[in-house]
């Protein structure tokens, strides 16, 4: 594991702003316009007003960020903010309903030692995009913190490093947020010098895989090289992350279907006829609705081969599932990716199926949802008619990420969905 250390965490002071509910946000990146207009409306010490402060009237390209260090400088005189006392490793629960069942995701937050992919024990597994990252990095510029954690996951088969921290926090009252898709957020801050040295050297030997926060990843790692030649323990060096353990039972990855835009109009038969060679496909049923009762049964099969496909021509579902002939086709179209690669449902959609077979190499982005009622709500919709192809595809597994990422590769875009998504407000590190 690269080198993690507890920190001077900086926090909201609950008598001044109340409930912690109130101020805290999802990450940036998924927060809607109308979501946003609430945060803003919720309090006025609402951290949206730092990770995603909202364009006014007259503002040059940098006036949001000024605004955001404002904020941030300001709430710290009023002691709005405070900082830790201490250095402290922040213990982080999440509990939350998928599914009909209800679960606990337990880490810890700490700052991490920067490493660039490829050069040490941290690894990448999705691509990332040059303009989230420029803003985020206006952003750090201008705030000198980090105001929101990278995901980062280790394998820890019997859950030692986890269960250190448990056995310190069981008689502590936590902090407590419930944020607005009603999922439970907890935080204990452990300060004790003897269980953050176990903690250290338990997970000493251990690799991370970023599961999410790319771009907040490689933003810190830029504005680290900004800062040239720094002291080896300059805050500039690390970064804020959440560790999570890959065999916490309550890491779940959900799928993420698409939408097709800007596809020719076919219909079932002519899909069919289209894939065929590389695919066993049929014609499963009519109807958007029958989404869920295919999903049902591609899920109990929990193969990646397996995909489901509605044309929105004649409003029918396809099942498709790779054939030996489709998977020779797909080493030959990828063969400079590796076998893992090559056998995930999302490639297996977006390469083989939709650019080579399909031929649609130059496509809008799609529309991602992780809810099949969201998939049959946009097939539905007054916009239904941009869509002419859904797809119902299974998420890359923890022990896809794992080997692909080992294998210095990255997989598609939106390949997993991490559920829930870890909240903004909770605590930031100070990079400068």
């Amino acid at each position: 594991m690269p080198d993690i250390q507890a920190f001077r965490g900086v926090r909201y002071d609950l008598a001044h702003v109340g409930a912690l509910s109130d101020v805290i946000a999802p990450p940036y990146d998924v927060i809607s316009p109308e979501l946003q207009e609430e945060l803003y409306k919720r309090h006025p010490a609402n951290v949206i007003r730092l990770i995603l402060n909202r364009d006014e009237p007259g503002d040059d390209e940098n006036a949001k960020y000024d605004r955001a260090s404002r904020f941030l400088r300001s709430w710290q005189r009023e002691g709005v903010l405070m900082e830790e006392a201490a250095p402290a490793l922040y213990v982080y629960h999440q509990e939350f309903e998928t599914g009909g069942e209800k679960f606990i995701r337990k880490g810890f937050m700490c700052r991490v030692r920067l490493e660039p992919f490829g050069e040490g024990k941290i690894y990448p597994h999705e691509e990332t995009h040059a303009a989230a990252k420029a803003d985020r990095l206006k952003l750090i510029n201008a705030c000198g913190a980090n105001l929101s954690q990278i995901f980062g996951l280790y394998p820890d088969e019997d859950n030692q490093v986890q269960q250190r921290l448990e056995d310190a926090i069981i008689e502590v009252a936590p902090l407590e947020a419930v944020d607005h898709l009603g999922v439970v957020h907890r935080i204990w801050p452990v300060t004790d010098l003897a269980v953050i040295t176990d903690v250290c050297a338990l997970i000493a030997d251990k690799p991370m895989f970023v599961a999410d926060g790319h771009h907040r990843y490689e933003t810190a790692c830029n504005y680290r090289a900004q800062q040239g030649e720094i002291d080896s323990e300059n805050p500039a060096n690390f970064v804020l992350t959440m560790c999570v353990g890959m065999n916490d039972p309550g890491m779940i990855v959900l799928p993420t279907h698409r939408l097709f835009r800007g596809m020719p109009s076919m219909t079932a038969e002519q899909l069919i006829e289209k894939i065929g060679g590389c695919f066993d496909a049929k014609v499963a049923g009519e109807g958007a609705d029958l989404a869920e009762t295919i999903w049902s049964t591609i899920e109990n099969a929990d193969r990646q081969e397996n995909l489901a496909l509605y044309t929105a021509a004649d409003e029918r579902w396809v099942t498709a599932t790779l054939n030996a002939a489709g998977r020779q086709r797909m080493a030959e179209v990828a063969a400079t990716q590796s076998g893992d690669w090559q056998g995930l449902g999302v490639a297996i959609l977006h390469r083989l199926l939709v650019e080579t077979l399909l031929g649609a190499t130059e496509l809008p982005k799609p529309k991602y949802v992780h809810l099949v009622e969201e998939l049959v709500d946009a097939l539905h919709g007054d916009d239904s008619c941009e869509f002419q192809l859904a797809a119902l595809v299974m998420p890359a597994t923890l022990d896809h990420i794992r080997a692909i990422s080992e294998h210095g590769e990255r997989m598609p875009a939106k390949s997993t969905y991490f559920y829930p998504k870890l909240l903004s407000g909770l605590v930031f590190n100070r990079v400068r």
